[in-house]
C-alpha cells in the first residue's frame, strides 16, 4: 500500500523544484511518500501529515528519525475531513504550497474542496492512484469486480478536476498514476 519508487522520487524532486515551507499530507500509512517529501524539503519547513491510523505511521516512524526527519513533521492521528474542516474554521487559515493525497478514495472529492482553501494560490495538490492500476481506461466488464467501486469514484473523480476551472492539471503516469492540480485561484 506504500507508493512505489520512482513514485517517492518523483515527489522528492518536485519538492526540490517547488521548494515549499508548508506541505501537508493526508493519508500516511507507513510513511514512505512522507519521508520522501521531508527529505527534499529545506530544513525550516514543515509537514503536516493526516492519518486515522497512528499504528501504520509508527512502523515507518523508526526510519523517519533514523533519516532526522521527525522534526519537520508534524503528524495528526484523525480523521482528514474533520482535521481540515478544522483548519478552515480558524480564524487564521493556513496556507500551504504543496499538498499530497493518499487516502480513501470516496473522500478525494471532499479533501478537494477543502484544500483548494487551505493551498496557496499558485500551489499544488498531488493525487495518487489517479489511474487506478490502469482499470479507467478499460471497460466495465474487463475490471475485477472488487475493484469496480473505487475505479467508478476515481473516473468521476478524474471528471470533476479536470473540469475545475480554479485547477490547471496534469497527471503524470509514475506508480499507479498521480495527477498534479496547480491552484489557479
Amino acid at each position: 500500500m506504500a507508493i512505489p519508487v520512482d513514485e517517492g522520487r518523483f515527489l522528492s524532486m518536485l519538492m526540490k523544484i517547488m521548494n515549499p515551507k508548508r506541505t501537508l499530507e493526508v493519508g500516511v500509512f507507513t510513511g514512505y511518500s512522507l519521508l520522501s517529501t521531508a527529505l527534499a524539503l529545506p530544513n525550516e519547513s514543515q509537514i503536516t501529515a493526516i492519518d486515522i491510523d497512528r499504528e501504520a505511521y509508527e512502523v515507518g516512524l523508526p526510519y523517519i528519525q533514523k533519516a532526522g526527519m521527525e522534526n519537520k513533521i508534524k503528524f495528526i492521528q484523525a480523521d482528514a475531513i474533520s482535521v481540515l474542516n478544522e483548519m478552515l474554521n480558524n480564524d487564521m487559515q493556513p496556507e500551504f504550497d504543496f499538498a499530497f493525497v493518499d487516502a480513501d478514495k470516496p473522500n478525494y472529492k471532499h479533501y478537494h474542496e477543502q484544500l483548494l482553501k487551505l493551498v496557496k494560490i499558485g500551489g499544488v495538490i498531488a493525487y495518487d492512484n489517479t489511474l487506478w492500476f490502469g482499470l479507467v481506461a478499460r471497460e466495465e466488464d474487463e475490471v475485477p469486480e472488487h475493484l469496480r467501486t473505487v475505479r467508478t469514484v476515481i473516473m468521476e473523480f478524474n471528471k470533476l478536476i479536470s473540469s475545475d476551472p480554479r485547477l490547471e492539471i496534469s497527471q503524470v503516469s509514475v506508480g499507479d498514476g498521480v495527477t498534479l492540480c496547480r491552484r489557479l485561484y
